[in-house]
C-alpha cells in the first residue's frame, strides 16, 4: 500500500483562488481539487492520501474541519485544523464532532509560532488522541520562517513526548542543517515532501538522513498539488533502499502511526 501523507485540496470553487500565488516560492502543478488529486493518485499508484486542512484564523476552523470530514473515504483521509485564536476546548470539540484523526499545524501560514503558549494548551488538550503533521523549516519571509524553526519544533517535541508528531520536509524545509541539529534522531516521524521535488536533493544526503533517523520512522509525502506524486515515488525508489524499508517508507510506517489496515 502506498499512502501519501501530504496533500492539499480545496472545494472546487476555492481551489483556483488559493493557488493564484506561489506557495513557498513554488507554483502548483495541479488544480487542487479532489477530483484532480484522485487522478494524480491513479496515475502514480497511490492507494490513499492524507488531505491536510489549514485555517489561517480561528474563524475558519469549523468550516475547514467540516470540509475535511467530507473527504473521509476509502481513498482519502481528512486531517483537520486548529488555531490558537480559539480555546483548546473549542478546537478539540471541532475535531471530535467531525470525526477527524489528525491535525495539520502550519506556523508559516497560520500566524503563530511553535512556541506559542496557546498552541501548547491545544497540544495538552489533544494529547495522543490525534496525530499532528507539522510544517517545519522555511518557505516564506524571515519572520514567518522563525515561527516554524526546527529549534522550536524540537522544544515542542520535548514538551509533549506523548504526541504523535510527523515533521514535514525532514524536519526543516530549506534548512536541513538545522533539522540535523535539532530534529534528527528524536522520537518523531519525518516526512519526505520537498517541493519542487525530492529528486533535486542529493540522493546520498537523503539516504543519510533516513538512515540516521531510522527508516522505520520515515513517511512518504508529496505536497500535492505542488509536486507530482509519481515523480516523488520514483525519487524514493531510486534510493535503492531495502525492499521492506522502502515499503515502510511508502506506506507501512504511516499505516502503523494511524492504525490503518494495510492491504
Amino acid at each position: 500500500m502506498i499512502i501519501d501523507a501530504h496533500a492539499h485540496v480545496w472545494p472546487d470553487i476555492l481551489a483556483p483562488q488559493v493557488l493564484q500565488r506561489p506557495r513557498a516560492g513554488n507554483h502548483a502543478l495541479f488544480d487542487g481539487t479532489v477530483s484532480g488529486l484522485l487522478r494524480s493518485m491513479d496515475e502514480a499508484g497511490v492507494d490513499r492520501s492524507i488531505c491536510l486542512g489549514v485555517a489561517q484564523s480561528g474563524r475558519y476552523v469549523h468550516r475547514v474541519n467540516e470540509f475535511a470530514a467530507t473527504l473521509n473515504t476509502d481513498r482519502l483521509i481528512g486531517f483537520g485544523t486548529v488555531h490558537p485564536e480559539l480555546s483548546a476546548e473549542e478546537n478539540l470539540r471541532s475535531l471530535r464532532e467531525n470525526g477527524l484523526a489528525g491535525v495539520k499545524i502550519h506556523p508559516l501560514y497560520q500566524g503563530y509560532g511553535l512556541d506559542d503558549p496557546r498552541l501548547h494548551d491545544i497540544f495538552a488538550a489533544l494529547g495522543s488522541e490525534f496525530a499532528f503533521i507539522i510544517h517545519a523549516g522555511s518557505g516564506e519571509d524571515p519572520v514567518a520562517n522563525e515561527r516554524g524553526a526546527p529549534a522550536k519544533l524540537r522544544a515542542l517535541i520535548d514538551r509533549f513526548p506523548e504526541s504523535r508528531i510527523i515533521a514535514c520536509h525532514f524536519g526543516g524545509y530549506l534548512v536541513l542543517d538545522q533539522a540535523k541539529q535539532f530534529v534528527l534522531g528524536t522520537d518523531v516521524h519525518l516526512e519526505t515532501a520537498w517541493p519542487k521535488s525530492l529528486d533535486e536533493l542529493d540522493p546520498a544526503l537523503v539516504r543519510e538522513l533516513m538512515t540516521a533517523h531510522g527508516l522505520d520512522r520515515i513517511i512518504f509525502g508529496s505536497d500535492w498539488p505542488m509536486t507530482n506524486p509519481r515523480r516523488e515515488i520514483a525519487a524514493i525508489r531510486a534510493l535503492d533502499l531495502d525492499p521492506a524499508a522502502e515499503a515502510g517508507v511508502l506506506g507501512g510506517n504511516l499505516a502503523r502511526v494511524l492504525g490503518l489496515e494495510e492491504s
